[in-house]
């Protein structure tokens, strides 16, 4: 018996550490799922101018009422590390990403405001969207001597909201550190969401070269 209750707490100490770590895991894990929905938002505003897991079960678990022998006890240990762990994973799964600061608020309705001047530029393929986030002059021929200044002016303005935007992102949320990825979920997004890019418009592919959508 006494041998089985230190096999016992050896359990509990190597499950509690699986917890401990699993935990650091999942707080720390980016939300990819949360920061694509967060970028959907945000352009679909831009452009506007926008289960529950059930919890394990064990069908090993002994069943309620049922007096637990030593060898249930490990069991017992896994499944109080899973309750705990569940709810994190679950939280992290539901994250929301926080788009709602004065800076962010600003910064998309400059762009806003934008977008229709920008928008006869996208659609003659003279500008496009580029793998960072931003927009680019793509074919200069295609805008005429004297709209090119307002082209290069609007463009400028653009790429600065733009690298705002996915920066006050990062930090609203905490992780300035996060602000590459969010701004590589934003890009695709961008292209890739049906507010986003038109058909005919063109965007860089992961390689940096020009295609339509």
């Amino acid at each position: 018996m006494r041998n089985m209750m230190k096999k016992y707490a050896r359990w509990q100490i190597g499950l509690a550490s699986l917890a401990v770590a699993a935990c650091v895991t999942i707080n720390v894990y980016f939300p990819a799922a949360a920061v694509e929905n967060a970028a959907d938002k945000v352009i679909s505003e831009v452009t506007s101018g926008g289960k529950t897991a059930p919890p394990p079960g064990g069908t090993n678990m002994p069943r309620s009422g049922q007096p637990l022998g030593v060898s249930d006890l490990p069991l017992l240990a896994l499944d109080r590390v899973l309750s705990a762990l569940v709810p994190a994973a679950q939280a992290q799964a539901e994250a929301n990403i926080d788009i709602t600061s004065p800076e962010i608020k600003a910064v998309t309705a400059s762009m806003k405001a934008r977008w229709a001047q920008l928008l006869p530029f996208f659609a003659s393929g003279a500008i496009g969207l580029t793998k960072d986030g931003r927009i680019e002059m793509r074919d200069q021929a295609a805008v005429s001597l004297p709209e090119r200044a307002l082209a290069r002016r609007l463009i400028a303005e653009d790429n600065k909201d733009r690298d705002t935007l996915y920066l006050e992102i990062a930090k609203a949320n905490r992780h300035p550190d996060w602000e590459p990825q969010i701004r590589t979920i934003f890009a695709r997004r961008w292209h890739e969401s049906p507010d986003g890019a038109q058909p005919g418009w063109y965007y860089q592919n992961d390689a940096g070269a020009w295609v339509q959508k």
